[in-house]
């Protein structure tokens, strides 16, 4: 009979064994998964560009989409070089695609236009204050259309220079665009439905609750707002005073930032589940609490320029 000592000893060494061969085998899984999953999406990319080339862009959105879908649900089982590589080829296919459509667009008939009739006499234009209509939901905004480094998909909508309103799109305007919100001051904006991505720019005081977008977010230059946002990528630049409730399957990114706070994502509404699900993003990974300071290069120290909102301050209840 072995000594009690010697015994544990081999059980021991039994375990390492066995521990060793687990980690072989799930090392091997993860090889084949991985170049399963490459194979899958290069099908795919190769499938979006062929229904480019025979000029179904409509058919192409709908194939792009699930492969945006693919490359979100793989990102934790490819290397980081494959997951480079399928976002950029979704980025250049999202430009092909608006492109695609562009060209397939009827052009405009050329027609002569009336002149427009004078007032009529003693009616001075001067003496009546300038109307302003309300930027409409869902049209096109003028000028460059997404942020640095965003995705071209389909054409900009959203609002832009609008004062203490209530703003709102619904699933059909946001399926999959590009959305923008700019120069909003005392507004409070629902977006309920799957963009493809936003980009909130130069807002003071306003409260956005925004469903879940494809691929990437962009706060830029804002203050004294609450932002409620699902995405894949975070990136915020310029802002202060300001509250993010987010579910990021990333690590979310600031720069410039003073003043910001985190908490997990709280909002709901009718149709989340659809929008989430079209979306791509996994709702079971939300890195809401990771952020890296790009103006903070101590290791050793915690950012002062960002914090967590404590729980008993958390807004769970929005409408």
């Amino acid at each position: 009979v072995l000594p009690e000592r010697l015994q544990r000893r081999e059980a021991e060494r039994q375990r390492g064994v066995e521990r060793q061969r687990q980690q072989k085998e799930a090392q091997v899984v993860k090889e084949e998964r991985s170049e399963f999953l490459v194979a899958a999406l290069t099908r795919e990319r190769e499938a979006v560009e062929a229904l480019l080339t025979a000029g179904q862009p409509e058919e192409a959105a709908a194939r792009l989409q699930g492969l945006q879908k693919l490359l979100t649900e793989s990102v934790r089982f490819l290397p980081s070089y494959e997951v480079r590589q399928g976002q950029e080829a979704v980025a250049r296919l999202q430009t092909d695609l608006a492109a695609r459509r562009q060209q397939l667009q009827p052009k405009k008939k050329f027609a002569f236009r009336s002149l427009k009739k004078e007032g009529a006499p003693g009616s001075d234009s001067r003496s009546r204050p300038a109307e302003y209509p309300r930027p409409a939901a869902a049209e096109p905004l003028p000028g460059p259309g997404v942020a640095e480094g965003e995705p071209t998909g389909p054409p900009l909508c959203g609002f832009s220079g609008s004062e203490g309103e209530e703003l709102e799109l619904g699933p059909a305007e946001l399926l999959q665009r590009d959305v923008e919100l700019s120069e909003l001051r005392g507004c409070r904006v629902r977006l309920r439905g799957n963009a493809n991505t936003l980009r909130v720019r130069d807002c003071r005081g306003c409260t956005v609750l925004c469903g879940p977008v494809s691929t990437s977010v962009l706060v830029d230059g804002c203050s004294d707002c609450v932002l409620v946002l699902a995405c894949q990528q975070l990136r915020t630049h310029r802002t202060r005073s300001s509250r993010f409730y987010v579910q990021v399957t990333s690590r979310a990114v600031i720069e410039g930032c003073t003043e910001v706070s985190f908490a997990p994502y709280t909002w709901s509404y009718a149709g989340i589940d659809g929008d989430f699900e079209s979306s791509g993003l996994d709702r079971n990974r939300n890195n809401w609490n990771l952020v890296d300071d790009f103006d903070w290069l101590a290791t050793d120290k915690p950012s002062p320029n960002w914090s967590l909102i404590p729980e008993q301050e958390r807004i769970t209840c929005w409408d």
